[in-house]
């Protein structure tokens, strides 16, 4: 055990007494530490695990419960495959961990098989085994790009209609792409759930907690899941004289307190000493008290689109909503033309993603142009002077969003606006916006640094955020502890490894940025960006107009939160589980109108 004799006395301390290595063994200085359970610092302890490392994990808000759909590179496939080979070759069958009925959990093989299908899931009756006919991911099946944009002042639509990519049949480690950018540039291959997929990582990680206490063994993993760093200044994170820190955690309750989630310190509970982890990282999301406590500061990433602004924050805004809907192995980029009052044309884009077989997933997003407001005083709903924060504004400006929305949506899934106003939705339609943000050193103590979103976080409705930090920032972890194994010091690795998050994360921002002013959609993969080139005759080097992000008149315009997707709000209507109509030749606009 490392209890530094120059660490801060403990008669400083004013919380209880902390639980020491008797009561939770398996804790106390661990080789690796994640500060939050997203895909970022899930896939490191796994590898850590893999490298024959012990580690402890910790997150405030329980079980994945993430409900947004992502498109994967098929990477995430060969890692998981990586990860079942070296945990079998290290620890062999007896310690890897098995699922409820009996059979090696493999991590490939619950994702994706070729002896099962796609489907409306449940992960854990997948994990268990009660469901052996499915796996957790879907493939696409469609890949579809609508340039609904105006030529020569005239509607003009140009439909692309792409190959669908191929999922590999086994994974196959020789296919896992070291760079960031050439993973983020090639096609997306699977869809799945958010939760799902973190979900298969956690109940992993669980299962080996458990069957190493089971039979006595030093646990390789602890998992505190309803716990955060102790937030007493100079008791949660203890900084010792050679810049390491010392953490202590603490376990909460949480509430839902007037419609906000509120965590409060268990009663009665005490401090649990995690010690001094040789590496820590914290990856909470696109932000994090606890880095933001320990000095790290975002700001906001200026580019320059080439349009005659000069360098602008790279800022969309858009409506997110959860639509039951079969849009299945599908996915649908459309771009098109709107105008402000001067004429001036803007770009926006709209993505419809689903799951394979799956007709309660429909997620729809929408961008919001620049030039509009959801002002229902400025629209003429309620009268001036009205108080923004009374149920009639309120409510007014709810319907200003919904109609906007469905009308947009109605365009890129061709439905009708009447039919798809009775269809159920599960979440939304919710307004957020997208601002790519970046720390200036991942590194923030001697044995910590800052990764995945909280690092620095881009436009991710190509999920490419995910998909850098799942793929990208966790895979440096492996090479840490590889460089560990050749006899690099700590010190050495932790500056090469976030220099290296801070590479990836600016190879993401480099490919995110183009999503704010290109037409061509990123996640199709450079391959497919040239045939949509060929067939429909965009110039990749054109620009969108727009305007500097702090001119947007919005209301109540944040971020999007997490935690949103805990308090769905059910619009009760039907499900359509019809396949979705064909794709008109006829631009929208001209629908009904003589040509």
């Amino acid at each position: 055990m490392l209890h530094a004799p120059d660490a801060q006395p403990e008669d400083t301390v004013t919380t209880p007494s902390p639980r020491n290595e008797t009561d939770l063994p398996g804790v106390i200085d661990p080789d690796f530490l994640a500060l939050g359970l997203g895909g970022t610092n899930m896939m490191a302890m796994l590898w850590s695990v893999a490298m024959g490392r012990r580690s402890v994990g910790v997150e405030m808000r329980g079980d994945p419960f993430l409900g947004v759909h992502w498109n994967i590179r098929e990477d995430l496939y060969h890692q998981f495959g990586l990860i079942d080979q070296l945990m079998l070759e290290r620890y062999g069958e007896d310690r890897v961990p098995r699922r409820a009925n009996g059979r090696l959990f493999r991590l490939a093989e619950c994702f994706r098989s070729a002896d099962t299908c796609a489907g409306d899931i449940v992960a854990d009756e997948i994990i268990d085994g009660f469901d052996e006919d499915q796996h957790i991911s879907g493939s696409i099946h469609h890949v579809e790009f609508i340039d609904d944009r105006f030529k020569d002042g005239r509607p003009n639509r140009e439909i692309t209609l792409l190959s669908p990519p191929q999922p590999p049949e086994q994974p196959d480690s020789a296919m896992i792409r070291g760079d960031v950018a050439d993973m983020l540039n090639g096609a997306s291959t699977f869809q799945a759930e958010a939760a799902a997929t973190l979900t298969l990582m956690r109940r992993y990680l669980e299962r080996i907690e458990e069957q190493d206490l089971a039979h006595g063994s030093e646990p390789r993993v602890r998992l505190f899941s309803r716990h955060r760093v102790v937030t007493t200044e100079g008791d949660g994170f203890v900084r010792l004289p050679d810049g390491r820190l010392r953490i202590r955690i603490e376990p909460l309750q949480e509430y839902d307190f007037k419609g906000k989630f509120v965590r409060v310190r268990e009663p009665g509970s005490q401090t649990i000493e995690i010690g001094v982890p040789e590496l820590f990282v914290i990856a909470q999301g696109f932000h994090s008290s606890d880095a933001e406590r320990l000095g790290f500061r975002q700001h906001d990433v200026e580019v320059d689109h080439q349009d005659g602004r000069g360098p602008v924050v790279a800022q969309a805004d858009f409506v997110a909503g959860l639509m039951e809907c079969l849009i299945g192995g599908r996915l649908r980029r459309r771009i098109a033309s709107t105008f402000d009052a001067d004429g001036r044309e803007y770009w926006v884009r709209q993505i419809a993603v689903g799951h394979e077989n799956d007709p309660e997933v429909g997620w729809v997003l929408v961008q919001v142009p620049d030039h509009m407001s959801f002002d229902p005083i400025e629209a003429g709903l309620i009268p001036a002077g009205t108080d923004p924060e009374s149920p009639e504004y309120y409510a007014a400006y709810q319907h200003l969003i919904f109609d906007f929305y469905i009308g947009q949506a109605a365009e890129v899934l061709e439905i009708p606006v009447a039919e798809l106003t009775k269809v159920q939705m599960a979440y939304g339609p919710k307004l957020f916006s997208l601002i790519e943000r970046m720390g200036d050193d991942a590194l923030i103590a001697a044995n910590g640094v800052v990764a995945g979103d909280s690092f620095g976080n881009g436009h991710f409705l190509t999920s490419g955020g995910a998909m850098t930090g799942m793929i990208g920032h966790s895979a440096r972890i492996l090479q840490y502890w590889q460089s560990r194994e050749i006899g690099t010091t700590p010190a050495e690795a932790i500056r090469w490894l976030a220099d290296r998050i801070k590479e990836d994360t600016q190879a993401w921002l480099d490919v995110s940025a183009q999503e704010y002013s290109q037409a061509v959609p990123i996640n199709f993969g450079a391959e497919r960006i040239r045939q949509i080139t060929a067939a429909s005759g965009i110039d990749v080097s054109d620009r969108a107009h727009g305007i500097d992000a702090s001119r947007r008149k919005r209301h109540a315009l944040l971020p999007l939160d997490a935690s949103d997707w805990r308090k769905r709000t059910l619009r009760n209507g039907k499900v359509l589980s019809a396949p979705l109509p064909q794709l008109q030749p006829t631009h929208p606009a001209l629908r009904g109108t003589t040509v």
